[in-house]
C-alpha cells in the first residue's frame, strides 16, 4: 500500500548528530536501524533518491563518519547533475562524498550489467538504502524466478543494509520534512522492468486480495527463511560434498544444498548452480551417470567414488 509523505514544512538542521537528533521523525527512525557505533567510519551507497538520501541522513545523526559513494552510469540526461545533487546533500550534513563514473552500453539485462558496473567501483563493503518494501519486492522476484530457501530471505545482512526496517514512505517522509531535493528516476516506471511490475501491479494486487498491507509480513517471512538457512547450512556442512558416497547417503534437502554450497564456492559466477544441474550432480553421486555438465560449461566429475568440479577448459 502506497502511503503519501506528510505535508510539512522543512526542518532547518545542520550536519551535526546531535541537531539531527533533535528532528522528532529521525530520532524514531532511527531507533528501528542497525547502523554502527558512533565514530565509525560508514561507507554508504547514495543514488540520490529518497532512500539512500534518508540513509545518508540517518547514518550522520547516528554518530558515524560518513561517506557518500554516488555512482554516474551517463545512461541518461542529467546523470551529472545527480551527482552534483548528492554531493551537496553529504556536504550539508558533513558527509564526504566520493563520485564514481561507469560506462553501461544499453542492451539486454542493462539492469543487472549496472548494477555489476557499480558494484565493481563501490567499496567491498558498503551500506545501501535497502527498505523493507525492497526485500518484499526482492522476495517475490525471487520466488518467480525459481529461488530456494536462500532467495526468500534476500538483504539478511542488517550491517549493510541499516534502514531495512524502514518503509519507503517514511524515507519520503524524512527527506520532505528536511526539505531535501532527492533525485526522481523515471526508470522506477518502467514496466520493462520485472521489479517496477511487481512494485506498482503485483504487490498492490496481492495487498486488495488480502486486505492489509503484505510487506511487513514478508519480511517477518524472510526471517523466518534466513534462520531456517542458516540451520540447514550448518547441518549440511558438515557433509563432505566431494564424497559420493556421503552425498548419496545424506537426507536429499541437505544433499542438494551440499551439492550447491560446494559449487557456489568453487566458481566466480555471481550465484549459485541452478536446480536442474544440483539434480544433474546428485544423479552422479549416487551413480546413475559417471560425469554432468553444468552451466557455465563446467562440468562434474566422478573418479573412484570422489567428486571433481572442472572448469570448461579441461576436457
Amino acid at each position: 500500500m502506497n502511503v503519501e509523505p506528510p505535508q510539512t514544512d522543512a526542518v532547518a538542521v545542520s550536519g551535526e548528530p546531535s541537531s539531527l537528533r533533535d528532528v522528532a521523525t529521525v530520532s524514531e527512525l532511527l531507533v528501528r536501524c542497525t547502523f554502527p557505533d558512533a565514530g565509525t567510519s560508514l561507507d554508504c551507497a547514495v543514488s540520490g533518491g529518497p532512500d539512500s538520501t534518508a540513509l545518508l541522513v540517518l547514518a550522520v545523526a547516528a554518530g558515524c563518519q560518513v561517506t557518500a559513494h554516488h555512482v554516474d552510469h551517463g545512461l541518461r540526461d542529467g546523470s551529472a547533475g545527480e551527482a552534483d545533487l548528492v554531493q551537496r546533500t553529504a556536504q550539508r550534513f558533513g558527509a564526504a562524498f566520493v563520485g564514481h563514473r561507469v560506462s553501461v552500453s544499453p542492451g539486454s539485462n542493462l539492469e543487472a550489467r549496472a548494477r555489476a558496473a557499480r558494484y565493481d567501483v563501490l567499496p567491498a563493503v558498503i551500506a545501501t538504502g535497502h527498505t523493507l518494501d525492497d526485500r518484499a519486492e526482492t522476495m517475490l522476484l525471487n520466488l518467480l524466478r525459481g529461488a530456494a530457501r536462500t532467495g526468500l530471505s534476500p538483504h539478511r545482512d542488517r550491517a549493510r543494509h541499516p534502514i531495512l526496517s524502514l518503509r519507503r514512505a517514511e524515507t519520503q517522509a524524512l527527506c520532505h520534512e528536511l526539505g531535501l531535493d532527492t533525485v526522481d528516476d523515471p526508470t522506477n516506471l518502467d514496466p520493462a522492468h520485472l521489479r517496477n511490475r511487481v512494485r506498482h501491479e503485483a504487490l498492490p494486487l496481492l495487498d486488495e486480495l488480502a486486505g492489509r498491507d503484505l510487506a511487513p509480513i514478508l519480511d517477518r517471512q524472510a526471517d523466518v527463511f534466513a534462520d531456517e538457512d542458516d540451520l540447514l547450512d550448518s547441518l549440511a556442512g558438515e557433509i563432505d560434498a566431494t564424497d559420493a558416497r556421503a552425498v548419496a547417503a545424506a537426507h536429499p534437502a541437505l544433499a542438494r544444498r551440499a551439492i550447491r554450497n560446494w559449487i557456489t564456492a568453487s566458481w566466480n559466477r555471481g550465484h549459485p548452480p541452478g536446480g536442474e544441474s544440483v539434480e544433474r550432480v546428485l544423479r552422479v553421486a549416487h551413480g546413475s551417470a559417471v560425469a554432468t555438465q553444468i552451466e557455465g560449461g563446467q562440468r562434474v566429475h566422478r573418479t573412484g567414488q570422489r567428486l571433481r568440479l572442472e572448469p570448461p577448459s579441461v576436457r
